[in-house]
């Protein structure tokens, strides 16, 4: 959407600003960043021509304890869905009649998972691994796994993961991984393959994953083994048995993983939550056409990311999901004892950050997307509030000269909106880098609404009124607000608070007069 500049007057001026669709921005220096970033973009999604307020959430089923892992199992016509609290694992395919396999108890809650075949595995490196699986006379089994290997203690087992038709598991605190004899085997002996003689930089393996590339002459998978020192090791082959076959491709350098949920899968590629952010292996590593990534990534909330690992990389939280039926990622960032989450549209590379969500873990079942919490699993992407509560939008635009490097005080600003129903705005510009955080008072006349000066409109439970509302309907609705405020260049932020409300942003009209005679 390209902004435009108007003559109205002899020194008023009107300027048409797209809304911040490039999404946050925590790279470039605020006095030369695009007027399509923002520098804060708190629960707006940036889309290809607006920026949309997310949805909300709802209970799903409600829990006494904290919710560690959410996992789905598929096989054929049959789907599951598996919580992990208070050290059960809990069927929750139904949110109405959840239950326990109470013949199965835990150490610990948050497990990583794995399904091959029609076997879902549960291991924690605390635990003999779990295996759930539904035999052809549609019966459901949850036991120990079945494999034994000479030298290996099962409760050791720390992650698991699947290529090249085979499972791959990781010794906690080691450089050994295990992996069946026979490709396919879901029960068995166990082989390992210990790392220490070709890793250099040492450590313990944290995870495995399966990445497919285009090495130029067609698809080839690789399995890649990454190590806690940030070590990448990539082969190529299918029989790890076979040295002809089973070939070392590098040994690369990349940063630190954050936890053994650092994988996530995504067309073919691999993403790795890492210390320095969040990289696909195809931007990281040097293979063939390796840089040809699938995945619309970028750096542009690299600082962000940084100023998160520095002080809680060390804590329990960290993962990644995307999440194909809303068109973008979700990278889960523990913060004190608050989460976070970083969250990009897949498609363009535009980054925003979710609030008010504290989410342990997320999982994927049938297509819509859950997360566990300390007290329930909720259903996320649903209505438009947070299980009853107000969702708190808020947008500071990157900083603009608005066509012009005079002196300006703009008067005037109209905030081009579609939504659902009316919902309390609070709009304004700060200029030239200044930081004020404004409530504007309510101002609509209508029968029980807040009137000017009286109070903030952030302080009533149920906002109902506005400075500034607007009829429902699929029109993009505009009004002229007033505003005041001197500077040479403008960041407008846009603050919503609602529930049961749709918001889109397209653009904003601006009025301002320049010239030395403003002040």
């Amino acid at each position: 959407m390209q902004s435009r500049l108007t003559i109205k007057r002899n020194n008023s001026l009107s300027y048409t600003l797209s809304s911040p669709i490039n999404g946050l921005n925590f790279r470039d220096n605020l006095t030369d960043m695009n007027g399509a970033y923002a520098i804060t973009m708190d629960n707006y999604i940036p889309l290809d021509t607006k920026v949309a307020l997310r949805k909300g959430y709802v209970l799903y089923v409600p829990f006494e304890t904290d919710v560690r892992t959410l996992v789905s199992y598929n096989a054929g016509m049959q789907s599951r869905f598996f919580a992990v609290s208070g050290h059960k694992i809990w069927n929750i395919t139904s949110a109405v009649s959840p239950g326990a396999y109470d013949d199965i108890t835990l150490s610990e809650d948050n497990c990583q998972t794995a399904q091959y075949k029609n076997y879902l595995y549960f291991v924690n490196g605390m635990d003999v691994p779990k295996v759930y699986y539904i035999d052809n006379q549609n019966e459901e089994h949850l036991e120990n796994w079945g494999f034994s290997a000479e030298g290996l203690t099962p409760s050791s087992i720390v992650n698991v993961s699947v290529s090249k038709q085979r499972l791959w598991f990781i010794e906690k605190g080691s450089l050994r991984v295990w992996y069946p004899e026979a490709a396919g085997n879901i029960s068995g002996t166990l082989n390992c393959f210990d790392f220490a003689q070709v890793c250099r930089f040492g450590g313990h393996l944290v995870a495995v994953a399966n990445w497919t590339q285009d090495g130029g002459q067609g698809i080839d998978d690789l399995t890649v083994f990454i190590t806690s020192e940030g070590e990448a090791l990539v082969y190529s082959g299918s029989d790890i048995n076979n040295a002809d076959d089973w070939k070392l491709r590098g040994s690369f350098k990349i940063s630190r993983p954050i936890g053994y949920k650092c994988i996530v899968p995504y067309q073919g590629d691999v993403v790795i939550i890492s210390e320095d952010g969040y990289i696909p292996l195809s931007k990281a590593l040097p293979i063939d056409k390796a840089n040809a990534s699938q995945v619309a990534f970028s750096d542009a909330i690299r600082g962000l990311v940084l100023e998160r690992t520095v002080n809680y990389a060390s804590k329990v939280g960290w993962q990644g999901i995307i999440y194909s039926r809303g068109g973008y990622g979700i990278f889960n960032v523990p913060i004190a004892n608050q989460f976070e989450q970083h969250v990009i549209n897949v498609n363009t590379g535009a980054w925003c950050r979710f609030t008010n969500i504290r989410s342990l873990c997320w999982g994927e079942f049938q297509k819509r997307i859950y997360f566990g919490a300390d007290n329930g699993v909720y259903l996320f992407d649903e209505g438009y509030s947070d299980n009853g509560r107000h969702i708190v939008g808020v947008i500071e635009q990157a900083y603009n000269n608005l066509g012009t490097n005079m002196l300006k005080k703009i008067q005037l600003l109209n905030p081009r909106v579609k939504s659902s129903s009316r919902f309390s705005l609070v709009i304004y510009t700060n200029m030239d880098m200044e930081k004020r955080d404004i409530d504007y008072m309510e101002n609509i006349g209508t029968t029980g609404n807040t009137k000017w000066n009286v109070a903030k409109w952030s302080s009533y439970m149920q906002p109902s009124g506005a400075k500034w509302e607007i009829s429902g309907g699929t029109t993009i609705r505009s009004q002229w607000i007033a505003n005041s405020s001197t500077g040479y260049k403008a960041s407008i932020v846009f603050k919503t608070k609602t529930k049961g409300n749709m918001i889109e942003w397209y653009e904003t009209g601006i009025r301002y007069e320049t010239g030395s005679g403003v002040l």
